[in-house]
């Protein structure tokens, strides 16, 4: 069966999840954005990030995803690495989008072709979407290590992003990837249906 890429990741903290439920996943300068919301992340790679502009955008104003599981930074987060805050990873949830429905809806983004602040990378605009997979490898994004002597560029590679410019609505969300039933639970408490859950250990560390 071709791997081709379908899907993208954005995580957050499991208490984000009642706001997003509500409003989709937004930006933090939007009107609805959440007053109580619980950031996970590298601070100072988020003020970097706020810094670098792209096609008169700066990457910090766009909501980032991956393209795939397991990324370098939430190895940081699950271990507390760098000065970020550890977070256990059942209060960890992937939010689940599909690229199709971003194309087929005109949805304004750009992707890249590695970690968006590496120099080495490059950017594309919406109309190549419908091309990620011959820009984006999906052994790329999906593999579980990156730390390779034969390739030391795999580690970019595998922190392509997907960056969408607005507010995206609920409805956008095709489901959630939760580390254990615990966090599943939680979820359905919550609102989400039991078969927009799926738990999945190997997509943590």
């Amino acid at each position: 069966m071709e791997k081709v890429l379908k899907y993208a990741f954005r995580i957050t903290h499991i208490d984000n999840i009642p706001h997003i439920l509500k409003n989709g996943l937004v930006k933090a300068d939007s009107p609805l954005h959440d007053e109580n919301y619980v950031p996970i992340g590298d601070p100072q790679i988020i003020g970097l990030r706020g810094d670098i502009e792209v096609k008169g955008y700066r990457i910090g104003d766009y909501i980032p995803f991956y393209l795939g599981p397991r990324s370098p930074m939430l190895y940081v987060i699950q271990h507390g690495y760098n000065g970020v805050q550890r977070v256990e990873p059942e209060k960890i949830v992937y939010c689940v989008i599909r690229l199709d429905d971003l194309i087929n809806n005109n949805i304004d983004c750009i992707f890249t072709d590695g970690h968006a602040v590496s120099f080495l990378t490059s950017f594309y605009s919406r109309d190549k979407l419908s091309s990620i997979n011959e820009i984006v490898k999906f052994d790329d994004v999906y593999s579980s290590q990156w730390n390779s002597e034969e390739d030391l560029d795999l580690k970019r590679r595998k922190e392509a992003e997907l960056l969408i410019k607005n507010d995206l609505p609920v409805q956008f969300l095709r489901g959630f990837v939760v580390y254990n039933n615990k966090a599943k639970d939680f979820l359905i408490e919550k609102g989400v249906a039991d078969n927009m859950i799926a738990v999945m250990p190997s997509y943590y560390f």
